[in-house]
């Protein structure tokens, strides 16, 4: 699978609040923590950027299914509209 960032772009350091207990055992599972978390944030934002987009396409969706039915139909408000 491509990466969808730019794997070329300086690394610079960041400050995270970790569980001490949980960077001790995963430190003791990798010799390159920095790499596992970039890695599983790369995950996160492709899994979160599909989400998006998923969510954007079913608003889509629905959006034209209700304007065909009021172009069908007309508006529920019509029939009560003092208009």
């Amino acid at each position: 699978m491509k990466a969808k960032y730019n794997l070329d772009a300086r690394k610079r350091p960041v400050n995270l609040t970790l569980n001490e207990d949980l960077v001790v055992q995963a430190r003791g599972l990798t010799n390159n923590l920095s790499g596992v978390v970039e890695s599983l944030l790369a995950g996160y934002v492709e899994h979160e950027r599909q989400q998006r987009i998923a969510k954007a396409k079913t608003i889509e969706v629905t959006m034209a299914t209700w304007n065909d039915f009021n172009a069908k139909h007309g508006s529920f408000a019509d029939e009560y509209s003092p208009l």
